[in-house]
């Protein structure tokens, strides 16, 4: 028997085995393994679905408000999501605003046109069933890259993701608590007129139920627990209608007492997956981003390295500009980006002492040259090569990167001398 209309797997609440913390590393580090990358997304197809989904949480809480307005008694996920509509609209601009129109392209994409993170942020939502702390997804992310690295942009773009896949739940739950909303009122409509019919000509409750039969409503569990709750305890009126619903039942292997059960169990797993949902929206507001990124970043963890010593010490707005360039640089030339920051902080180990012992020198100071030959040179980055071997001006290769480098150099400039 089905808990609500519809059976697409693809629109169904993110709701796999709950996981425990270890569980959650060990399927992190199984995704890893199982990821492959595919062509990038081109047509917005994360823009497209927040669009589809705020139109479809807006239809539902008119629904929802309709139903209360008129009396009528809703589940505890309905209570919830109608009470924090405001936020969940709140979440849905702040991702509209952080979701520019080319913003996924950039971002890795997997085999079947899902982007990387984002599949990352469905599963965690999934296994944990809405429930998002700080601690448990630092360590899903740090199990994932113990296989797999994750790019920098990547990082910064897991709030934004988890924004999206927890709006995606939403909708999921909502769709089935609306579903289950229509189907109950369907209910309540036979019903009523059941028990009108008793009430003025008892042989209308045959015609009725015969139109019953005949209309041949699916009989969902709302739809049941609806007629059951209803007609039962009503006396004789309620006899027939009653019979022919158990046989219906039985013939698909159910009771009315059964199908109350699932009513409850599905209720209170919507309730707690809408709940979930809401309280991690605003566990996200309160996460410290930056500190999370630095945290996981394995470039950062390349560059703390720094033969100099210096790169530890810098503002944090310092060091985002170093691990920026470490990103373009690894985009330009088709590079893993540790690959960049490891060579940088060799190349500056080398040198015995002065501004050029400073991984810095080699990410935006006169050392980028060296740095971006360096790169070149190695056998499999054939990119970077034949940006060179094609006969581009190193110049003006760097000069993509000079108004920065200026930037940069004048906000270290106190920590790092450069004569």
């Amino acid at each position: 028997m089905r808990n609500h209309m519809g059976s697409d797997p693809n629109e169904q609440p993110l709701r796999a085995e709950l996981f425990s913390a270890s569980q959650l590393e060990a399927h992190a580090k199984s995704l890893a393994v199982a990821h492959q990358l595919g062509p990038p997304d081109v047509h917005g197809v994360l823009l497209q679905r927040l669009a589809a989904n705020h139109a479809a949480l807006a239809e539902a809480y008119a629904l929802v408000a309709d139903a209360v307005a008129r009396g009528r008694q809703i589940t505890p996920a309905a209570e919830w999501f109608v009470d924090n509509f405001h936020l969940i609209e709140e979440q849905i601009r702040i991702s509209e605003r952080h979701l520019p129109k080319n913003y996924s392209r950039a971002l890795p994409n997997l085999v079947g046109n899902t982007l990387r993170v984002y599949d990352l942020a469905l599963e965690l939502i999934s296994h944990s069933h809405g429930h998002v702390d700080a601690d448990t997804l630092r360590a899903f992310i740090a199990a994932y890259q113990t296989i797999q690295p994750l790019r920098l942009g990547e990082l910064w773009a897991i709030p934004i993701m988890l924004r999206l896949a927890l709006i995606e739940n939403l909708r999921r739950v909502i769709a089935a608590v609306t579903a289950g909303r229509r189907e109950r009122e369907q209910a309540a409509q036979w019903s009523d007129r059941i028990l009108e019919g008793a009430a003025g000509d008892p042989s209308k409750v045959v015609r009725v139920l015969a139109e019953l039969v005949a209309a041949d409503p699916p009989l969902t569990v709302p739809f049941v627990a609806e007629v059951a709750s209803r007609l039962q305890g009503q006396g004789a009126v309620s006899t027939l209608p009653l019979a022919w619903l158990e046989q219906r039942l039985e013939a698909q292997g159910q009771t009315v007492e059964g199908v109350f059960q699932q009513a409850v169990q599905s209720q209170a797993a919507d309730q707690v997956a809408v709940g979930n949902s809401i309280t991690s929206l605003r566990t996200l507001d309160a996460i410290d981003w930056r500190e999370f990124v630095e945290g996981l970043s394995l470039v950062e963890e390349v560059l703390r390295g720094d033969p100099a010593g210096y790169y530890t010490r810098m503002e944090f707005a310092t060091r985002d500009r170093y691990r920026h360039v470490v990103e373009r640089l690894a985009a330009r030339g088709g590079i893993e980006e540790r690959v960049v920051a490891r060579r940088a902080i060799e190349l500056a180990a080398e040198q015995p002492e002065g501004r050029e012992h400073h991984v810095g020198y080699f990410l935006i100071d006169r050392g980028r040259r060296v740095l971006v030959l360096a790169l070149a040179e190695r056998p499999h980055h054939p990119a970077l090569r034949r940006k060179i071997g094609r006969g581009i001006s190193m110049v003006a290769y760097l000069g993509l990167f000079v108004d920065e480098s200026i930037r940069i150099l004048r906000s270290i400039e106190t920590v790092v001398p450069l004569n």
